[in-house]
């Protein structure tokens, strides 16, 4: 098929050439603090009110979330690097704290100020123990009567009652007493473990709330009735507290005879990691907060006074328990159902057919994940379909593709299944799809030791009869194979809240390099490099350097030089001083950042040519894609889409693939939809300076978002 120009937007004029020296001594954005600044944009969902009030408490519960994770792993490495390197290490701890706290308290006080009055105003109401009427205040003493007290044990500390061990994110209390206990003693420090099976929200019968819609927290009632757990002792003060424990799992591969069973006995060590972070409520008393520190073994900057709730993330509950029958308003985003992409995969017919024919692109969510359901569902039940192979990496505890990859190896086909047992926070669930796997006959391993296993490829070989199109001159069935590549991962629900391109194709090429890498993962045998797949550890970052330089040296011979990246994070030091590099010797370069970006845009002499947005609406943007232009001609162009950010260990510690979208009409496609309207976001974009500060581009325009569920009809 003939390859057509597609230029993005006009050339502009070419500057003079920087010497190139100057990328090298650029320097580049803390990386921790960028993750914190993209917390911000998050947070700064929750102050618009152009959007629903329960998605705005819903942006307020995620920053919580991805702050948890950044303690759990970013800060816990940090901490990690200083002691092993000390003042060597890159990081400073303490500007690092401070910038979290500043954050965390202007979370707060969004939540406390703004978020719950508005819904307030709406009928829906958190009441407090002093807000509580008498009527309500019976309901909910029945209700820690007999739901909560049973489930909770209290620990007095003594030598014979050692600090209890305290699990990673869980809610508990902490307690002076006054008085003598039952054997006489003064022992004044009291422990209250809250189990995790007892909801943190609890609605209120409407016959209790005068029509609003009415909760209560579960620490509000055990803090109301915290002085029953301790008959005959007065309770002189408390607080909540939770602490944030280190939670990678650090399971050495070399070492291990089978790593999955390593990992599962791991998993229970989890909840009990290094702490990182205390945080108790603002009101704690300074001896209780200084009592946990020390037992914790933390420094003071590790403390965190909250307004409010420890744990932000479980208000989740309450966004889930609200009737919307009963608002006036909307109070959360319109629903709409992804289309299916009738023109292109029409319905009711074989899927294998069709891609003989033609490739078939997908973009998500705003087309449906499903036709890549049905490509695997029409694989099983086809008897003349004879091997699927899969990579897993999040696919989550309940999936229709995985139980479809049970039904086939059931059936008899020769099923491969690469489970990534380390994808973090996955990996109970991945375990459990590979011993259900197993059991039923698949062949499934985990990988190559010391690499993830991050690309998604699903392969499927299927016999074909010997006449037609493509048949063998000797008679023979011969076999063909057909793939989905995608950008995302294989779940479905997730497929319906991120942003990912998708490829159904049945290509020769792609597909016998795809069987390559599934050859590799399986047998570690050493093979050539794939023809068309751009794979890592191997030769991703290389290429990805080339082309960056091929459009440097477009640039300095006058010619046209364009670079588009879209990615989820921008943190490799080798991509970013060539993005520089090719920024000053006159390349137009446009990077479409969602989350941590290191490389420092706009600075006079450096970096003029390069700027920096992300995009952050309601869905989560997880594509990634990278265009490249160095000349006028057709062939002079290339655009690929991959399953791997810019960051050093996507790049050499990860299995990814990129593959090139070569079909003219598909790579227009993807720019038009990928690319453009993020470009000319004026809604949810968010535009970075060399000092790494963001600022909203405008408020006032369509969203990229926006623009896509309105051409897909949504």
């Amino acid at each position: 098929m003939t390859e057509a120009k597609s230029p993005i937007v006009p050339p502009i004029p070419l500057p003079a050439a920087v010497p190139a020296k100057i990328a090298d001594s650029t320097p580049l954005l803390d990386r921790e603090r960028s993750i914190l600044q993209f917390n911000r944009r998050v947070l700064a969902q929750a102050r618009r009110a152009d959007v629903p009030l329960l998605e705005r408490l819903r942006y307020v519960t995620i920053v919580s979330s991805n702050l948890d994770e950044f303690f759990e792993v970013r800060v816990a490495d940090a901490i990690e690097a200083h002691r092993q390197q000390g003042n060597e290490a890159g990081t400073d701890l303490k500007a690092l704290a401070a910038a979290a706290h500043e954050l965390i308290d202007e979370q707060y006080a969004l939540f406390n100020d703004e978020v719950m009055p508005a819904l307030k105003r709406v009928g829906i109401v958190v009441l407090n123990h002093a807000e509580r009427d008498a009527p309500q205040r019976e309901w909910v003493q029945r209700f820690f009567e007999t739901q909560v007290r049973p489930l909770l044990v209290p620990v007095s500390l003594d030598p014979s009652h050692p600090f209890p061990l305290v699990a990673n994110k869980s809610l508990n209390f902490i307690a002076k007493l006054g008085g003598r206990d039952a054997f006489g003693r003064e022992n004044q420090i009291a422990i209250v473990k809250v189990p995790r099976v007892l909801p943190r929200v609890i609605s209120l019968p409407q016959s209790l709330t005068g029509g609003a819609q009415g909760f209560v927290l579960l620490s509000s009632v055990i803090r109301a009735h915290l002085g029953e757990l301790f008959g005959g002792r007065e309770v002189v003060s408390f607080s909540q507290f939770r602490v944030t424990r280190d939670s990678d799992l650090e399971v050495d591969e070399d070492d291990v005879t089978n790593l999955r069973q390593a990992l599962r006995s791991g998993l229970t060590l989890r909840h009990f990691g290094q702490a990182i972070r205390l945080e108790v409520v603002a009101s704690c008393p300074v001896e209780l907060s200084r009592f946990l520190l020390e037992q914790f073994q933390l420094p003071e900057v590790a403390l965190y006074k909250v307004n409010g709730p420890v744990n932000l993330v479980r208000l989740n509950q309450l966004i889930e328990q609200v009737d919307d029958r009963l608002a006036n308003e909307a109070l959360r985003f319109p629903a709409f159902e992804a289309a299916w992409p009738s023109a292109s995969l029409p319905l009711g017919q074989s899927i294998f057919d069709q891609l003989r024919q033609r490739d078939v692109l997908l973009h998500h969510p705003f087309e449906s994940f499903e036709p890549v359901v049905q490509f695997l569902r029409e694989a099983v039940h086809d008897p003349d379909v004879l091997a699927i192979k899969q990579t897993i990496y999040r696919t989550g505890t309940q999936s229709v593709l995985m139980d479809l990859l049970i039904e086939a190896a059931r059936r008899g086909k020769e099923v491969l299944a690469v489970v990534e047992l380390k994808a973090r926070f996955d990996e109970e669930a991945n375990i459990n799809w590979a011993e259900r796997l197993e059991a039923v006959g698949a062949q499934v391993v985990y990988g190559i030791v010391g690499l993830k296993t991050h690309a998604k490829l699903l392969l499927v070989t299927r016999r074909e009869a010997a006449s037609g199109k493509g048949a063998r001159h000797d008679g023979q069935p011969r076999l063909r194979r057909y793939l989905h590549l995608s950008t995302g991962n294989y779940n479905p629900k997730t497929a319906r809240l991120y942003t990912d391109f998708g490829l159904l194709s049945a290509d020769p090429g792609l597909a016998a390099d795809a069987d390559a890498v599934f050859l590799q993962l399986a047998s570690q045998t050493k093979l050539k490099p794939p023809q068309h797949l751009v794979t890592a550890p191997f030769v991703m970052h290389r290429r990805m350097l080339k082309l960056i330089q091929q459009v440097a040296d477009s640039a300095r011979a006058g010619r046209p030089a364009r670079i588009v990246v879209k990615v989820n994070a921008l943190t490799d030091p080798a991509l970013i001083h060539a993005l520089i590099a090719a920024g000053q010797a006159g390349a137009r370069i446009d990077l479409i950042v969602r989350g941590a970006c290191m490389l420092p845009p706009g600075l006079p002499g450096a970096t003029d040519n390069i700027q920096v947005r992300s995009v952050v609406g309601r869905f989560l943007e997880h594509s990634r894609v990278m265009y490249f232009r160095w000349g006028d001609g057709a062939d002079d162009e290339a655009l690929y889409l991959s399953s791997a950010d810019w960051m050093s260990r996507n790049m050499f510690r990860r299995i990814e693939i990129a593959w090139p979208v070569r079909d003219a009409a598909l790579r227009q496609r993807v720019i038009d939809e990928g690319l453009v309207p993020y470009l000319h976001d004026r809604r949810d974009a968010w535009s970075l300076d060399g000092q790494g500060r963001y600022r909203r581009i405008a408020d006032d325009g369509v969203s990229a978002q926006q623009a896509l569920a309105r051409r897909y009809g949504l």
